[in-house]
């Protein structure tokens, strides 16, 4: 228990106290009204034979009548009231008044003194009281320009670089960030300059934080960890004041890492005219730039910065000398998966013979955080079906949840809509299988997750960071192929290729604008763009085109999206029988998936027998 709490717990008690005399105070009374007369009155009615009891308590007197009424009075102190009865001739005891003493010493008298003191006591509790409150306040006022951020413990690190894969680059770029807090004078001794800040780039979820946590664990020196957004305050002056409390609290810990996440949230480039133009905030970016730069080479700390926006920092936060190193992290490819797979399964009662290069394979795209929430779903399905290890299924099906949403088990669907939806995912996957150029399909279901009726999973042979124009015409073609296979099977089109067709059309105008695939416009771009990087979302587009050339894109993503339109209705249109047996297993099955819709597609007859 602090001192704090405890002046807490006896200020209370002292209240709690006053209370219960008071209460006693007033119930100590006995019940009945009394007379307030003087002492000379009492001797003269004890002297009229008018009073049964007289009793005395210190300076008290309380009198009772043979009529029952009662009086109080009080006598001088040192004087005796049996000496002025015997005086004015009226005897104490049997055939007279019968006087009683009573005691008070002890703790009668203790208890007088409290009461005595009680009003000084009750409100000198409630001053000191008002007083802790007012302190409060105005300590709370002045910790404003306090830096909130948390401090990790060194000797007893959490987090080191075994606990991070699948950014193996970017783990031996920080690797000398450890070596120079470890042994800065080998460094020293080459002339060579401590970097003194790394800022970690990339989307998110791909362990930026994580990979800044096992610096600090590898190094064992303190680390100070603070979000961007926790320096801002609606108080001018605050942000600035919480930096200059940071880097002074570094200094004293020094050799120790300071991290800021998300440092965007204060790092934006200064005059850019959004956030209403807010001054705290360029104040703070203007504090933390002179703070780096006041950083001398005997300093040994190291300014750690995360953000997914470095298109909007401030140039100056960018140079060298405050930012020294830019670290890029992406989405990990197949053996980084696999390597997340393995780290974040420690711990985990995996089955024997669960293959992780397989899941890996399939989760093409997922960041190191999608993998981690794969598995802790995974757990979560074994333990619901009562399962005492994760198993390859419960691995498969979360797949499914991270991509397309929960199954929607009590969703009715009517036999038609059942087939229609069997035929529109055999279409898409036909026309990838027979493509030379398309991913193969991996898994097809009509199972209802999320929005979507059913979904088809595509898996590439290999990953690449290229793609071809025959990879992103045979897209097309597969994006398209759920909706011939709906007009070829019922002469009529749905609702459900509306998402189809919106990535088609997606596809085919970045294929003519962005990467230069038509023979009529040429090698060239269209429309200057601001997107946000590593978020993979665009914020606006200036045309730089004249209403010719933007009648030409039209007819140019037209002409691609029809002629992959006839391409996926050619393979359809010759493959009815492998259309049809998909489809037939897909109402019977409801999923297929692997080798055996492999196998399904290649001995299927390409013509139907019916």
């Amino acid at each position: 228990m602090n001192m704090r709490s405890m002046r807490s717990m006896f200020i209370y008690l002292l209240i709690a106290v006053g209370v219960m005399a008071i209460f006693l105070t007033v119930f100590n009374e006995p019940f009945g009204g009394s007379s307030e007369i003087p002492v000379s009155r009492v001797i003269s009615l004890a002297s009229e034979n008018k009073l049964e009891t007289i009793e005395i308590n210190g300076d008290t007197l309380t009198a009772v009548g043979y009529d029952g009424s009662r009086y109080t009075s009080r006598k001088e102190s040192g004087s005796s009231i049996l000496e002025q009865l015997e005086a004015a001739g009226v005897s104490s005891g049997p055939g007279g008044v019968d006087v009683s003493v009573r005691g008070s010493g002890g703790l009668g008298s203790l208890f007088g003194i409290l009461i005595n003191f009680l009003p000084i006591i009750f409100f000198g509790a409630i001053l000191l009281f008002m007083m802790r409150q007012a302190q409060g306040s105005t300590s709370q006022t002045f910790s404003f320009g306090k830096s909130k951020a948390k401090v990790f413990d060194s000797d007893n690190p959490t987090v080191s670089f075994s606990d991070v894969a699948g950014v193996d680059e970017a783990k031996e770029e920080l690797q000398e960030v450890v070596e120079f807090l470890k042994s800065p004078e080998r460094f020293l001794a080459l002339g060579a300059k401590i970097p003194r800040g790394v800022l970690l780039m990339g989307p998110p979820g791909v362990g930026k934080t994580l990979l800044a946590k096992a610096v600090a664990g590898e190094a064992g020196v303190p680390f100070f960890s603070i979000s961007g957004s926790e320096f801002v305050e609606m108080f001018v002056g605050v942000g600035a004041s919480r930096v200059r409390d940071l880097f002074d609290t570094a200094k004293k810990n020094a050799p120790c890492i300071v991290f800021v996440d998300e440092i965007d949230a204060v790092g934006r480039q200064r005059g850019a005219g959004l956030g209403g133009g807010h001054d705290e905030r360029e104040q703070t970016l203007n504090q933390i730039l002179v703070e780096m730069d006041g950083f001398d080479t005997g300093t040994n700390i190291i300014v750690l910065a995360s953000t997914n926006r470095p298109d909007i920092l401030d140039p100056a936060l960018l140079r060298p000398g405050r930012f020294d190193r830019r670290v890029t992290l992406d989405s990990p490819d197949v053996k980084g998966r696999e390597e997340i797979l393995n780290v974040h399964s420690k711990g985990k009662p995996i089955s024997e013979g669960t293959d992780m290069e397989a899941i890996a394979k399939q989760t093409a795209g997922f960041s190191g955080a999608d993998l981690m929430n794969l598995l802790n779903e995974s757990a979560i399905l074994a333990a619901r079906r009562d399962k005492k290890t994760i198993t390859y299924d419960e691995m498969a099906e979360s797949i499914d949840r991270v991509i397309a949403g929960p199954e929607r088990k009590n969703k009715v669907v009517s036999d038609k809509e059942k087939r229609m939806v069997a035929y529109h995912e055999a279409g898409h996957a036909l026309v990838a299988h027979l493509l030379p150029h398309a991913d193969p399909p991996y898994k097809v279901t009509i199972v209802a997750r999320g929005q979507t009726g059913g979904h088809t999973r595509f898996l590439p042979e290999e990953e690449t960071q290229l793609v071809t124009q025959n990879q992103l015409e045979a897209r097309l073609a597969a994006a398209l192929g759920g909706r011939v296979a709906e007009e070829l099977v019922f002469f009529e089109v749905t609702t459900g290729a509306g998402n189809d067709l919106e990535q088609a059309t997606n596809i085919a105008r970045a294929m003519i604008t962005r990467l230069g695939m038509s023979k009529k416009l040429g090698p060239r771009t269209f429309g200057k763009r601001e997107e946000l990087v590593f978020l993979g979302r665009e914020i606006s587009e200036q045309r730089d085109y004249s209403d010719t050339v933007a009648e030409t894109i039209d007819d140019e993503v037209h002409g691609l999206i029809q002629h992959a339109y006839d391409i996926a209705k050619n393979v359809i249109d010759t493959n009815m029988g492998k259309l049809s047996a998909l489809a037939s297993h897909l109402v019977e099955h409801e999923t297929i998936e692997g080798d055996e819709l492999k196998e399904l597609l290649d001995q299927a007859p390409a013509v139907s027998v019916n």
